[in-house]
């Protein structure tokens, strides 16, 4: 069995998969890593772990999973199963690299579009080749809304609500039509945009934020919270 741990930005994931099956995932705090990682591994024989520390992770904690299981940690030299076309792979985020594998594995001979809605919204294309040739990155959903109360003198900071009507007629209402219904256009252009230059685009929205996006859009999506961690498992056993 394999360990999965993922440190993103806002929340950290562990997960243990055999083979390709997910048997188990749990979401906790960088203060609860260690401990959370010491009750799997007392439930589960986990042979190898692979590390993606998007968020940043002390080298106390890593020194200490180094001791609890053999680790992989994931960065731009980490030998991966796909190829790619992007200019400054030292700066690809291991969470954009994760995605990417997931997607590779999962819809093999497809291009694909992987679409993760977090802190940051990045969008991620694969071609027919299984190549990546790089996309996007804008703010995520409550980055949007803390933008607005951080960079001006009297917006509130607001949590994500569905605005219900296009038209605001209240300044928070305003606010929840800007931000959400601003998303919801920018991602269904781009998925738009891709769809028009790549026939049978599969289109593949992950992330925090997935739930509360993927039945406003338009546009025809697979909803998958997991694809990050079979992304981290893929790469993980492509090195073994």
């Amino acid at each position: 069995m394999y360990l999965i741990i993922d440190v993103g930005n806002t929340r950290t994931k562990l997960a243990v998969f055999d083979r390709q099956e997910l048997i188990c995932s749990v979401v906790c705090t960088k203060v609860d890593l260690l401990s959370r990682l010491e009750e799997i591994l007392q439930k589960y024989t986990c042979t190898k772990a692979i590390l993606a520390a998007v968020g940043g992770l002390a080298s106390p904690e890593r020194d200490a999973i180094h001791t609890m299981v053999p680790l992989l940690e994931l960065n731009h030299t980490t030998v991966l199963p796909f190829h790619h076309q992007y200019a400054t792979p030292d700066t690809l985020g291991v969470d954009r690299i994760a995605l990417v594998s997931g997607a590779v594995t999962r819809f093999p001979g497809k291009p694909v579009l992987v679409i993760d809605a977090g802190t940051c919204i990045t969008y991620d294309f694969v071609d027919r080749d299984g190549i990546y040739r790089g996309g996007g990155i804008s703010p995520g959903l409550q980055t949007r809304y803390k933008s607005l109360h951080t960079f001006t003198n009297n917006l509130p900071n607001l949590k994500a609500s569905m605005p219900k009507n296009l038209v605001g007629n209240t300044t928070q209402e305003s606010m929840h039509a800007g931000v959400v219904y601003g998303l919801l256009f920018e991602i269904d252009g781009f998925i738009d945009s891709y769809a028009l230059k790549n026939k049978d685009l599969t289109i593949v929205l992950t992330g925090g934020d997935a739930n509360f996006l993927s039945d406003k859009l338009k546009n025809s999506i697979f909803a998958n919270p997991n694809l990050l961690l079979e992304g981290l498992n893929s790469i993980l056993t492509h090195n073994l």
